[in-house]
C-alpha cells in the first residue's frame, strides 16, 4: 500500500468503528482489525489478516513528525487524533514484539450531561463546588474522562469561572459558554504533567482538572491547590474509595505520609468510583459507589482507619452516598444486569447476596 491508500484504510476503519457504536477499535499483527463492542472484542471478518508492513502503514498513518521522533524514541506514544470532522480518537500507538500496533478509543463528540449518562443527581452538588479535591476513579476504559467531562461542561454551562485542564492527550473539546476553558496537552503546551501543575495558579484559575495523577508529586501539587481555593478534579485508576484513599497515602515515603493524610483529610470532598456494565439486551450501564467526605470519613482518613470508609458509605445512603454492591444490587432487582455480571464485578459478592435479599 502508498502512503494514501494507508490514510484511506485508516479512515475506513475509523468510520467503521463511529459507525458500529463501537469503544475502541484495535490494530494488532496477526489477525483482523477488531472493535471492542458493549465491551466485547470483535473482529472485522470482512478484513484481512493485519501484516507488520500493514500495521506499520496504519500507524505511521496517523502521526506528525514530533510524534514519530518520540515513538522511535520510546516505543510509544499517547495522542489525539481526528478524523476530519466526523470523529476524534485517543490513541496508543506502541511496539509488541517488534510489531507496530495500535488502540484507539472513540470521543464521542457531543459532551453528554450527567442524566444522559445515568450518574446520580448528587454530581450536580459536586459541579457548583467552589474548593475541594474531587476524584473520578475506577478501571481503564469504565468511563471516568467521560463522567468528567459531563461535570465539568456544566460548571462551563453554569458558572463564570477560569477552568484549566492538563490532559494526555487532549480527550474532549469544550465549547466555551459562561466560562473560559483553557485546555493544555501534554507534549504540545506543556512538557509533563508536573510542569503544567507548577505554573497553573499563576493561570488564575477557578477550576482544575489534571487527566490522571501520575504520581506524588502530581498528587501532592493537586492537593495543595485545592487548599488554596481551587476546585481540583481528577482521576486514578482504583476500584473503590478505601482503596483510592490507600493508594494515594503510599505513593508517598513514609515520613512525609503523616502530611499527607492531614492534607487530604482536609482537602478530599469526594470519590466517584465507575464500572460499565454489560446490559441484558445489549448496550452498557454504570454501576458506580459514591463517597462524600462527611466528618465521619474525614476522622477515619486523619486517623489512618480507611478499612472503616465502606461501613460509614454503607450507612450513609441518606446523605447522598451509594455503596458499590447496593448500586449493583438495584441493578439486578431492575433488571439492567444479570446477578453472574453483578457478582463478578463486586468486591464482595457474599454482601452483594444479603442486599439483594433485602431490596
Amino acid at each position: 500500500m502508498t502512503t494514501l491508500n494507508f490514510q484511506d484504510k485508516l479512515s475506513e476503519l475509523l468510520i467503521t468503528t463511529a459507525k458500529q457504536n463501537a469503544s475502541d477499535l484495535h490494530i494488532a499483527v496477526g489477525r483482523r482489525p477488531s472493535l471492542r463492542v458493549d465491551g466485547v472484542l470483535v473482529s472485522l471478518q470482512k478484513e484481512n489478516i493485519v501484516t507488520p508492513d500493514i500495521a506499520e502503514g496504519l500507524v505511521m498513518a496517523m502521526l506528525n513528525d514530533e510524534q514519530k521522533a518520540k515513538f522511535a524514541k520510546e516505543k510509544q506514544v499517547d495522542f489525539a487524533y481526528s478524523l476530519a470532522d466526523k470523529a476524534r480518537f485517543r490513541v496508543n500507538a506502541y511496539m509488541q514484539r517488534g510489531y507496530h500496533s495500535a488502540a484507539m478509543r472513540l470521543i464521542p463528540a457531543r459532551i453528554r450531561t450527567i442524566e444522559e449518562l445515568r450518574l446520580p443527581p448528587i454530581l450536580h452538588d459536586l459541579s457548583k463546588l467552589s474548593q475541594g479535591f474531587i476524584l473520578i476513579v475506577g478501571p481503564a476504559g469504565h468511563g471516568k474522562s467521560t463522567c468528567l467531562a459531563g461535570i465539568l461542561d456544566e460548571v462551563n454551562h453554569t458558572r463564570t469561572e477560569h477552568i484549566i485542564t492538563i490532559e494526555d492527550p487532549i480527550e474532549y473539546l469544550f465549547t466555551q459558554d459562561r466560562s473560559i476553558v483553557s485546555q493544555r496537552e501534554v507534549g504540545s503546551d506543556t512538557e509533563d504533567f508536573n510542569g503544567g501543575l507548577r505554573t497553573i495558579l499563576r493561570q488564575d484559575p477557578d477550576v482544575i482538572m489534571v487527566g490522571e495523577m501520575r504520581d506524588a508529586t502530581s498528587i501532592s501539587t493537586a492537593m495543595t491547590a485545592s487548599e488554596t481555593g481551587h476546585l481540583v478534579f481528577s482521576t486514578l485508576h482504583t476500584n473503590s474509595a478505601s482503596q483510592t484513599v490507600d493508594r494515594i497515602i503510599d505513593s508517598f515515603p513514609p515520613e512525609q505520609q503523616g502530611q499527607i493524610v492531614s492534607q487530604l483529610a482536609a482537602t478530599l470532598v469526594a470519590i466517584v468510583s465507575l464500572r460499565l456494565l454489560p446490559r441484558l439486551g445489549g448496550g452498557r450501564v454504570p454501576a458506580y459507589e459514591i463517597m462524600l467526605v462527611n466528618p465521619a470519613i474525614r476522622n477515619l482518613v486523619r486517623e489512618r482507619k480507611v478499612y472503616q470508609i465502606d461501613l460509614v458509605i454503607e450507612t450513609s445512603l441518606q446523605e447522598g452516598m451509594i455503596s458499590l454492591n447496593r448500586c449493583l444490587a438495584r441493578l439486578v432487582k431492575d433488571k439492567e444486569i444479570s446477578l453472574e455480571t453483578a457478582e463478578l464485578h463486586s468486591l464482595n459478592p457474599g454482601e452483594l447476596r444479603i442486599l439483594l435479599e433485602k431490596i
